[in-house]
């Protein structure tokens, strides 16, 4: 355990971040996967509606460092090639 009264900080703060990057990180698969999902059912309308709620939060997700901004364009841009498979 840490004993300096820094060290103490640092511990907090790494499990806040680390509850806070979880959250992010399943959210985001989750939303990912939602789409994946409308997209197999061949449903547009709900793709194109999972689509929507996905993007932003891949975004925000890159914005703040919890995945890379080029894993983030690169799974925004395969999601809406997917959804406009359907189209």
């Amino acid at each position: 355990m840490a004993n300096h009264k820094s060290a103490i900080k640092r511990n907090k703060q790494n499990i806040k971040r680390n509850a806070r990057n979880v959250y992010v990180r399943s959210t985001m698969r989750t939303l990912v996967k939602n789409v994946r999902l409308a997209v197999a059912a061949n449903d547009q309308e709900a793709a194109k509606a999972a689509l929507e709620k996905a993007v932003p939060f891949i975004d925000k997700a890159a914005t703040k460092g919890v995945i890379h901004k080029a894993t983030a364009s690169r799974k925004i841009s395969r999601l809406t090639k997917l959804v406009n498979t359907l189209a």
